[in-house]
């Protein structure tokens, strides 16, 4: 079953990775900690290895002569252990009484010096807080009543236990939280790609293929991406060309039955007649022009949106329509500019031609940029909100015929939006009235 989990470059076996890497990397630093604590921490002298050493220099030194006894304890000195011999206690200048030594207790001090030897041990706790001279101190009398000095060379200071163990979990945490960040950023990075690329089908459909990359099951929802992207071009591509091919060859006929209806005798079947195909004519310019903008999209850009809008609210100016404008002076936005007015100069030509006072509301926060066509006219029946996308339907008491439009503007226009990843709806205000909200999609930030 391990061998299953690590074989191959799969999200498991990352996985299973990380935490061993955490582990080894936690288990790394508390080893280092453990290594350099010697001048941080305070053991027990027991813990030192510093009482076997004594008792083999102290048996030696209390067998030798007194008068050669100060030559003796310098001669046992090293780097490790400083030996003093002195007549009298007092002479060391030791801060107080030290810790009794129960040589009973240490099988090589009974053995050696027996088990009623007077031996005090002193921790660098002993000394005054921050006094150079602490450090970790045993004295054995002898048996003529003289004493030995065993000092470490070295300052010894340190951490009490609960720091210790503080600095021991953190390290832990530490080592955990870096190889996590690590390994997640290799991990998320693909990710990251793989939302990105999709959120740019999204408003793109003629985007390019994601690179596939990653583990092992991101890679496979990239080709499945891929695949389904691929399938999806293919579709509207040929969806486009078949009803653009049907909306031309339409009007063959119909130039026919415009020629045919120039040698009828009855005039008001002559005038219907025309009337129906002129409007069957317009249906098709209009579809072939649907068409022809899908076939050919604008491409992506940053621009000022704000100054866009204004741009459109002063040519309505200079027609002596007024149209009031509220929001930002500027606020940029990566999109199709072109498209974007072609859907406000839509809304707004219904507002101007079904309504009064018209008004463009812009603003944004951190997941959208909305902007707002509203007017102060009849409004739209709540049944139809909806059906007015659809193409070629128009309201009978507002939008018929003879006022002029085929039923696709709204259809264009919400397709437009649509293919920057956001939305075009209505609602009627609370008093007389129409909104149009215009809702573009904002990228999030990717983090790391």
């Amino acid at each position: 079953m391990i061998g299953r989990l690590l074989r191959g470059d799969t999200l498991r076996r990352r996985i299973a990775l990380t935490i061993v890497a955490a582990m080894l990397a936690s288990v790394a630093l508390n080893a280092l900690f453990i290594q350099v604590a010697g001048i941080w921490a305070r053991p027990p002298i027991e813990r030192t290895g510093l009482l076997e050493q004594i008792a083999v220099t102290s048996r030696l030194i209390e067998v030798a002569p007194v008068d050669l006894r100060p030559q003796l304890a310098q001669a046992a000195s090293s780097d490790m252990l400083q030996v003093v011999w002195k007549a009298q206690r007092a002479d060391f200048g030791l801060p107080n009484d030290g810790a009794r030594v129960e040589a009973s207790r240490v099988p090589v001090l009974e053995q050696l010096l027996g088990g009623d030897r007077n031996i005090e041990a002193f921790n660098p706790g002993d000394w005054t807080r921050d006094n150079p001279q602490a450090h970790y101190a045993a004295l054995v009398q002898l048996v003529d009543g003289s004493w030995l000095s065993f000092t470490p060379p070295e300052r010894s200071w340190g951490l009490e236990i609960g720091t210790r163990i503080a600095i021991i979990i953190a390290l832990g945490l530490i080592a955990t939280f870096l190889v996590a960040w690590v390994a997640t950023r290799q991990l998320a990075n693909p990710l990251q790609r793989f939302a990105s690329a999709a959120r740019r089908f999204g408003t793109d459909l003629r985007a390019p293929p994601i690179k596939v990359e990653g583990p092992h099951e991101i890679r496979q929802a990239i080709v499945a991406f891929n695949t389904m992207q691929a399938q999806i071009q293919h579709f509207i591509a040929e969806r486009t060309h078949m009803l653009a091919s049907i909306s031309h060859d339409l009007r063959a006929p119909l130039t026919r039955m415009r020629l045919r209806s120039e040698f009828m005798e009855d005039l008001d079947h002559q005038r219907k007649l025309i009337r129906d195909v002129e409007e069957m004519q317009s249906m098709i310019n209009a579809a072939l022009e649907f068409f022809r903008e899908d076939t050919h999209r604008e491409a992506t850009t940053a621009f000022d949106l704000s100054e866009l809008l204004q741009t459109i609210v002063d040519d309505y100016r200079d027609q002596h329509i007024d149209v009031d404008f509220d929001g930002p002076a500027h606020l940029v936005y990566n999109g199709r500019p072109l498209g974007i007015k072609r859907v406000i100069v839509n809304l707004l030509e219904n507002a101007v031609k079904y309504a009064r006072n018209p008004r463009i509301t812009l603003n944004r926060d951190d997941y959208a940029i909305r902007i707002e066509v509203s007017d102060e006219g009849p409004g739209i029946p709540e049944e139809a909100l909806e059906k007015v996308f659809d193409p070629f339907f128009r309201l009978e008491t507002s939008r018929n015929r003879s006022t002029g439009g085929v039923g696709l503007g709204l259809s264009a226009a919400r397709a437009i939006i649509r293919e920057q990843g956001g939305d075009l709806t209505l609602r009627n205000q609370r008093r007389k009235g129409l909104v149009a909200r215009v809702e573009l999609a904002v990228a999030p930030t990717l983090l790391g």
